[in-house]
């Protein structure tokens, strides 16, 4: 049984543990990652994680790695990532691989954690999987018959930056009105905020919490949600119509809150596919989503 050393790259922590080739997770550990101390000091940083985490549980046979994007999947190399300020053109896969000796994969943190849903998650299938993170930011990827859907020169498709309504408020992408920027956790926050100035800067964790005490202005935060929601799950579902979606990020730990409503509308808009044979449901791998990506990445080019 093969051992992965995984490394998950996050704007907020790095998280670092081993992984077998079954998805059991056999040691986790984790760190803010404080990305303005530069590359080299996370580095330093996730090989002595490794590094400690080999010496728990015996030798590992790669490494596997998810980060944010824009980056190279093949090279390693990651491009201007926002939430990592200063780690542009920076190489993952030899800052990894000369130090431990072993094969390094980097792969998108949205499609490593799509690839982990696909063959660990509790919904199975031989078809189209599209995973979706709703938190901070919207993010997502696409498996077609066990195989990650790539764009050109090996793009990640940025789900989260399709349109939704231009009229809406201006994202980094430079788009207005993105899927994004109406309905990720920072945007119920904005909004809320913004309509509500006088409650304060609120999480989008908090207006949830305040909605199931029955705050009419939280409940109707929730209800835009759910709209703006809905919208960009019903594209999906009308171009790829595909045989699962699975929703998981941490706006997504409320989704009694308005998950009904969510499945009920998508329901109601695709017309002209057969959107009854598609299942909207939530992930069932939790916070170790992220290792459990890192370390499938690595398996599926290293059969």
């Amino acid at each position: 049984m093969r051992r992965i050393g995984a490394v998950d790259i996050g704007g907020t922590k790095i998280a670092v543990g081993i992984v077998r080739d079954d998805g059991q997770i056999l040691h986790r550990s984790e760190v803010p990652t404080d990305a303005r101390r530069g590359f080299q000091d996370a580095i330093q940083r996730i090989r002595e994680m490794l590094r400690q985490a080999i010496e728990r549980c015996g030798t590992i046979d790669g490494v596997g790695v998810g980060c944010p994007g824009p980056l190279d999947p093949f090279t390693g190399v990651i491009g201007d990532v926002g939430t990592l300020p200063g780690w542009n053109g920076c190489d993952l896969t030899e800052a990894l691989g000369a130090h431990f000796g072993v094969s390094v994969v980097v792969e998108n943190d949205a499609d490593a954690a799509t690839l982990a849903e696909y063959a660990w998650g509790a919904t199975r299938t031989r078809g189209t999987l599209i995973y979706v993170t709703i938190s901070t930011g919207i993010g997502g990827g696409i498996v077609q018959s066990g195989r990650l859907y790539r764009g050109v020169r090996g793009a990640h498709p940025e789900l989260g930056h399709q349109l939704i309504d231009p009229s809406g408020p201006l994202c980094y992408c430079t788009i207005s009105g993105c899927w994004e920027s109406l309905a990720s956790g920072s945007a119920m926050s904005a909004c809320f905020h913004q309509t509500n100035p006088e409650r304060g800067s609120l999480t989008a964790a908090e207006i949830c919490t305040l909605a199931q005490q029955g705050d009419p202005l939280a409940l109707r935060a929730v209800k835009r949600e759910a709209h703006y929601l809905s919208l960009g799950l019903a594209n999906l579902v009308t171009l790829f119509a595909p045989e699962v979606i699975c929703l998981g990020g941490g706006v997504m730990r409320s989704s009694e809150l308005f998950l009904g409503d969510v499945r009920a509308m998508v329901r109601s808009l695709c017309t002209q596919v057969p959107v009854e044979y598609t299942t909207v449901t939530l992930s069932a791998l939790g916070a170790d989503i992220g290792l459990l990506g890192a370390a499938q990445s690595w398996l599926l080019r290293n059969p």
